[in-house]
């Protein structure tokens, strides 16, 4: 195919941090993002350029335009962490080898919210042609994460785990992994309308944060259920009533901040005489250190879900690269879905 010189991309408009931490919301993207054309990006030496079909919006995205991410932003460069695409072009044997494939990637290079996307040809996994876009395009971020940190539980040998924000994509996903493997999960969620369907996809119980009895509630199946493991992506003062609440040796695994409170840490004496921890999970530590053949192993059996039905991505909206800046906001809004990215 003829690659073309110029490409439209969604740019971020500032370079570095912001210094802020407002969490993953938006109320109005323009401050941060800009619709451009671009030059199409070349790619170097184990790089493929990648042909767009679909990206997702993930909080960490979020977090990455507004400059409150663990990386720094590059002004002018596409923002997106993750899509699905056909790489194009390639440059490098095993790059080379990728040329005409349909992968899911994590662009490391030039950002997914584009009609191209540079990464390192090592950041793509090439995709079962029975996979949908919608689910080729979420496959990396939370699929892997969801995987990578149920290893930990059932590693813990724990009898059951808390999730929060278990609503997400992410937290679904999680969800089914317990169910399958006889681990199940107590989630929690901001609203009651999210309950039915969490238990129908397999939670063992599902409590709402914001009813008046939620620490009692929480208290009770935590000393019914004994889980040691709460996986958690809001980082609130609930969070950390929740984690003081359960067993000795409780682990608190913090991967995402949806909230901008700052949690007080009443019982500090729980770490010495109950032996709890806090501690954070990153995807891009654990692809960094787990070894090829156990990351080709997850991956194809995150594949298999998807392709089976065990797993299903459900999308909220939908926004062509043109309507990016002005419609994100209200997009981001509408719940129990992600928001995917077309060209």
């Amino acid at each position: 195919m003829t690659i073309p010189q110029t490409m439209k991309a969604v740019v971020q408009l500032h370079d570095g941090y912001s210094g802020t931490a407002t969490g993953p919301t938006l109320d109005d993207a323009a401050p941060f993002l800009e619709l451009r054309e671009i030059p199409v990006p070349q790619p170097a030496e184990g790089q493929v350029l990648i042909k767009v079909a679909m990206a997702s919006v993930n909080p960490s995205d979020i977090h990455f335009i507004k400059g409150e991410y663990g990386q720094p932003r590059v002004k002018g460069a596409p923002a997106g962490f993750e899509g699905c695409g056909t790489v194009v072009a390639g440059k490098g044997a095993y790059a080379e080898s990728l040329v005409g494939q349909r992968v899911a990637f994590v662009a490391t290079h030039s950002g997914a919210w584009a009609e191209y996307a540079l990464t390192d040809a090592s950041a793509c996994i090439p995709v079962r042609p029975d996979l949908r876009d919608e689910d080729a395009a979420a496959q990396i971020v939370n699929p892997l994460t969801a995987m990578a940190m149920f290893d930990i539980v059932r590693e813990d040998g724990a009898e059951s785990f808390v999730f929060t924000a278990a609503g997400s994509q992410l937290g679904k996903l999680a969800i089914g992994l317990g169910r399958d493997h006889g681990i199940p999960a107590i989630a929690t969620v901001r609203r009651e309308a999210q309950a039915e369907a969490l238990r129908a996809l397999g939670a063992a119980e599902v409590l709402v944060t914001t009813a008046p009895d939620f620490h009692e509630r929480f208290a009770a199946v935590a000393a019914a259920r004994k889980p040691r493991i709460l996986l958690d992506a809001v980082g609130d003062q609930n969070s950390a009533d929740m984690f003081f609440a359960m067993r000795s040796g409780a682990r608190w695994i913090t991967y995402g901040k949806l909230s901008s409170e700052a949690p007080r840490l009443t019982q500090m004496g729980q770490f010495i005489f109950m032996n709890k921890r806090i501690e954070g999970f990153w995807l891009t530590r654990w692809m960094q250190s787990t070894p090829m053949e156990q990351r080709i192993k997850v991956v194809q059996e995150v594949q298999e879900r998807f392709a089976t039905g065990k797993w299903r991505t459900d999308v909220s909206a939908r926004l062509p690269l043109d309507q990016v800046v002005e419609g994100l906001a209200e997009a981001l809004r509408r719940p129990d879905g992600k928001v995917m990215i077309t060209p």
